[in-house]
């Protein structure tokens, strides 16, 4: 039932023509910072030849292009998010979903896996701009499936607070305002240098950018993926919690 609702919310997204646009969108931004990124690389070529363990290709162009990605996605996935409950509830067929024989555990992980197969998409679209300067140059695969890893976590973090957000309100807008305004909080979070050490621990350990940017530099800690893992689990379970509790009031 599950991957019933996930098909079914996939292709509606498809449906849409704001799905088309934010992909058409999405891509004429990333493939302008890409080739921009290679224009800077082919004028400093020179010069890092006479530097030693210079960095190469996938330090120049492609870890760029995945930063930029995340911060584009920042704004998109609100989005791409806010309608999954919302409009469920101004529809008022939220009372219709919620007393069919499915359960609000399989609702919840249907709408957010359909949502993930659609940003599963997009980062498949992405990634064709970085792997064809294969043909060209050699590529640090490992840093390039690093990075891969830590754009495909941090949108499924993304993902998931816009579920949570959507839960909220029976309003599409205030659902993807919501969501952007707790992502930048969490994205820039750590940004103050005036908190104490011990503050500052903290404040690094729940910033987003923080963990997205150890694996855009290659560095695969488990500590990092078990942060994602983490924030995608809690959002999805206090989305179930706000379901249940509306079933129960109703």
């Amino acid at each position: 039932m599950i991957m019933l609702i996930a098909k079914r919310e996939f292709r509606s997204m498809f449906l849409s023509p704001m799905a088309w646009v934010i992909l058409a969108i999405i891509q004429v931004i990333l493939a302008w910072s890409f080739f921009s990124s290679i224009d800077v690389f082919f004028n400093i070529q020179a010069e890092l030849t006479t530097l030693k363990n210079a960095p190469g290709v996938t330090d120049l162009v492609i870890s760029p292009l995945f930063e930029v990605a995340s911060i584009v996605l920042l704004m998109v996935t609100p989005l791409l998010s806010m309608r999954l409950l919302s409009e469920e509830k101004r529809n008022r067929t939220i009372s219709l979903l919620l007393s069919a024989p499915v359960s609000i555990t399989e609702i919840v992980l249907g709408k957010y896996l359909g949502l993930l197969f659609f940003i599963t998409t997009l980062l498949a679209l992405i990634s064709l701009m970085p792997l064809s300067l294969s043909m060209g140059t050699e590529l640090d695969f490992y840093k390039l499936s690093a990075g891969l890893t830590g754009l495909f976590l941090i949108l499924a973090a993304f993902s998931a607070a816009g579920l949570y957000m959507s839960s909220l309100t029976d309003n599409p807008v205030i659902a993807a305002i919501s969501t952007f305004g707790l992502l930048l909080l969490l994205w820039m979070i750590n940004i103050s240098n005036a908190s104490t050490a011990e503050g500052s621990h903290i404040l690094n350990y729940l910033s987003l950018n923080m963990h997205f940017s150890m694996l855009l530099r290659g560095v695969l800690d488990t500590r990092d993926i078990i942060y994602f893992l983490l924030f995608i689990s809690g959002f999805i379970v206090l989305t179930i919690r706000q379901l249940e509790t509306q079933r129960l009031q109703s």
